[in-house]
């Protein structure tokens, strides 16, 4: 088969990666992105892509491995790779395969996946049926290499597979394997490794997809993947907080990091990112200080993201796409956050400018019914970290500005719902089953953060109020960030769901002469605990 699409570099191809052969005093003088072309040249004259490296994944549990394999067969006792020696292919084997659509869903998908040690040349192969896949498409190998945190752990050194896919064709099954120098998925023993995905159609058609955030590595996150993928959304929203190797979440080095906890977290996650792309945004957790002065060289090299974004290299969870008749921004609010202030001020307000003129552009097109907007930190919630100002001051006129349909949020591990709101206040009131319109009422806020993490709390004596457990509304003490980083106590009318539970939100988008945006959130266990309409001009 000759493959209709090209194999132009991936997304974000640079990301930072640590002085690693080169000398210390060229080194102190390089920023870390002249460290990795330095890198990068070295080694693509040796026509290799391996650097120094060791096991990555010996963390993983047996119940993570996706295609069967036991943790043995993805040890070795190889000494390091290097640009001349490195593991047999044949035994190592690629895990935590994850997806995500690139600039237009329709055409374009990066396919990502982490391998234990460094391979040579890894590639993908494609086709539309599973025992027909076409020629290969090249990947690029992104080492990772994490210091050595005295009195905690080694160093680690990590190595992830990415590869673009671009001129597919919309609406359309495609059938996958990844492999490298070695180990071959269209070889009769590596057929049951082959995975599919499927383009985003040409023309509007109802579809499903699925958001939450803080999801953490647990029984209540596997529980979560397991329910969520039996709903079969056309992609998924990760509210940030993805795995918390950075257990803290200060973005700082003094933070207690393992990186070998995103070895468990890519092979948990793989049973549905493998097929479902897995759309990410930065929460506080996901700044690893290790890696670069603002913390996403992990991101970067762990992710291949849509380069919709303003600054893909500088802020890689700032992007936007469009599936379907909803238009999807993802932002990283690390930027704006009063609370937790490392990045605070990161982008130098780039990143909101993009943000106005991209929400300004979803509005004008005829093709987008709804608008989206995902980010970590809080805009509206009464939970532990409560909301944060800063996210207020900056996004949310915007958000009123061009009625934004639906917000997204994680941080607090609970989930909670707001009634339309318009500058702070209620607008209309969105009780279990109501519908609203954001060009009439305000704009609702959902709190997402049930995704696997260890629960959290409303305020003492704050009762929650869900489907079939509904009580009389009262408002609800609570507070806000400010840029002084004071509690600025509020009471919270707009406060009107909550459930301490583990949960993720089901959306059902469905085009027509009068579009609708079903709303659903649900239990781990499936028990539906809110549902409400977004209809515009209804």
């Amino acid at each position: 088969m000759t493959a209709p699409f090209g194999t132009t570099p991936p997304e974000h191809p640079e990301p930072p990666v640590p002085a690693v052969g080169i000398p210390p005093r060229l080194a102190r003088s390089m920023s870390m992105a002249e460290q990795y072309e330095y890198l990068r040249t070295r080694l693509t004259r040796r026509r290799t892509l391996v650097t120094a490296g060791a096991v990555a994944g010996g963390l993983l549990a047996a119940g993570c491995s996706a295609d069967g394999a036991t943790p043995a067969a993805r040890r070795t006792t190889a000494g390091p790779a290097s640009a001349t020696g490195a593991a047999a292919g044949s035994a190592v084997v690629p895990f935590g395969r994850h997806l995500a659509f690139g600039a237009d869903p329709r055409t374009r998908m990066r396919i990502s996946w982490q391998v234990p040690l460094a391979v040579r040349r890894p590639f993908v192969r494609i086709g539309t049926a599973p025992d027909r896949l076409g020629a290969r498409v090249d990947a690029e190998l992104r080492a990772l290499r994490t210091p050595e945190q005295p009195g905690v752990r080694a160093a680690v050194e990590q190595y992830y597979a990415h590869a673009a896919l671009d001129g597919l064709t919309p609406g359309t099954t495609y059938y996958y394997g990844v492999g490298h120098d070695g180990f071959d998925p269209a070889s009769a023993a590596r057929l049951h490794t082959v995975r599919s995905f499927r383009t985003a159609p040409s023309r509007p058609e109802a579809f499903v997809f699925t958001a939450f955030g803080d999801q953490g590595v647990s029984e209540a996150a596997l529980a979560n993947d397991r329910v969520l993928l039996a709903r079969d959304p056309a992609f998924h929203l990760h509210a940030g907080d993805i795995c918390y190797a950075d257990s803290k979440g200060l973005g700082k080095e003094s933070d207690i990091y393992d990186p070998r906890v995103w070895d468990l977290f890519l092979a948990q996650s793989e049973p549905v990112a493998r097929s479902v792309p897995w759309m990410v945004t930065t929460g506080n957790h996901d700044m690893e200080a290790w890696y670069s002065p603002d913390g996403y060289g992990g991101q970067l090299a762990r992710w291949s993201l849509p380069d919709s974004g303003f600054d893909p290299r500088g802020t890689p969870g700032a992007y936007t796409f469009t599936y379907g008749n909803v238009g999807v921004v993802a932002l990283d609010a690390n930027d704006v956050s009063y609370e937790i202030p490392a990045n605070l001020g990161h982008s130098q307000g780039r990143q909101t400018a993009w943000l106005d003129r991209t929400l300004g552009g979803l509005r004008a097109s005829a093709a987008v019914d709804f608008v989206v907007v995902l980010f970590h930190h809080c805009a509206y919630s009464t939970s532990t970290h409560a909301s944060d100002g800063g996210v207020r001051a900056a996004w949310v006129p915007l958000f009123d500005k061009h009625r934004v349909d639906l917000v997204i949020n994680g941080h607090n591990h609970v989930y909670e719902r707001t009634d339309a709101l318009r500058g702070g206040a209620v607008g209309r009131t969105v009780p279990v089953g109501a519908s609203t319109d954001p060009t009439r009422d305000g704009v609702v806020y959902v709190t997402a953060g049930g995704g696997g993490k260890d629960l959290y709390a409303f305020p003492t004596g704050v009762a929650d109020t869900y489907e079939g457990h509904t009580r009389g509304h009262r408002e609800v003490p609570s507070y806000h960030w400010t840029k002084e980083r004071h509690r600025s106590a509020e009471h919270a009318e707009w406060s009107r769901v909550r459930y301490t539970g583990h949960s993720f939100l089901s959306v059902a988008a469905r085009p027509g002469p009068r579009p609708v945006l079903e709303v659903s959130a649900l239990s781990q266990e499936g028990r539906r605990v809110d549902h409400f309409e977004v209809r515009r001009g209804g």
